[in-house]
């Protein structure tokens, strides 16, 4: 099956964006804020299916120093057919000459992130909006 791959936000429909995010699940985000963020992000992959909203992921870049890759999802009705390595495969053919290209993975889903090149820093620090949170989800530890 052929999947269709976008980068422009004129055919994205905020409220499935959301809904996606949701039910990947990558949690609740409210469709003004998406597109705020997307439209705020160097770059952007939107993955459909038959016109139907079915992966995303988008990409905060200066140009020159730093890409972080972020808030990639796939609809779980779709996982494990390549489209979250084709959106992510993107973003970084789309974050090169970059210094570094960054993400941050939930956690157990790192391996997934090593067939692209990626390793894990020793030196990264995080501030959550919801810092109790991000520690009860592993994001985050004390040390």
């Amino acid at each position: 099956m052929d999947f269709e791959f976008y980068d422009s936000l004129d055919s994205v429909d905020w409220d499935e964006l959301s809904r996606l995010y949701r039910v990947a699940p990558l949690g609740d985000k409210r469709p003004g804020d998406l597109k705020i963020a997307f439209s705020n992000s160097r770059y952007k992959c939107f993955a459909f299916d038959s016109g139907k909203l079915i992966g995303a992921g988008r990409a905060l870049a200066d140009g020159v120093d730093c890409s972080y890759i972020c808030d990639v999802a796939v609809l779980p009705t779709h996982q494990h057919r390549g489209i979250g390595k084709s959106i992510v495969s993107r973003l970084v053919e789309l974050s090169k000459g970059h210094k570094k290209i960054l993400l941050y993975s939930a956690p157990g889903k790192e391996s997934f992130y090593r067939q692209f090149g990626f390793k894990r820093m020793s030196t990264a620090m995080a501030i959550f909006e919801d810092q109790e949170q991000a520690f009860e989800g592993g994001l985050v530890n004390e040390t």
